[in-house]
């Protein structure tokens, strides 16, 4: 995370899943730390919350995929 009164973000979809999990582990390990920076509690909670929808999109597509396939194996 980087330690700058402006925090910039990669955008999430120039992140690979495991990127953006990752992100998400280094996030909540900021918050639970006393060293958060309160003046940037809002902005972690934030992309925390892009992270978490881009991820779960990405899991939802896979599943959709995953279904096809194996639909077209039993055909």
């Amino acid at each position: 995370m980087e330690n700058n009164k402006n925090i910039e973000f990669k955008p999430v979809e120039e992140l690979s899943y495991n990127q953006a999990v990752a992100e998400l582990d280094a996030i909540l390990r900021n918050m639970q730390s006393d060293n958060c920076d309160i003046d940037k509690l809002a902005a972690y909670t934030r992309r925390a919350t892009v992270l978490i929808s881009e991820c779960r999109k990405r899991l939802v597509a896979t599943e959709e995929e995953l279904k096809t396939i194996l639909a077209d194996l039993d055909n």
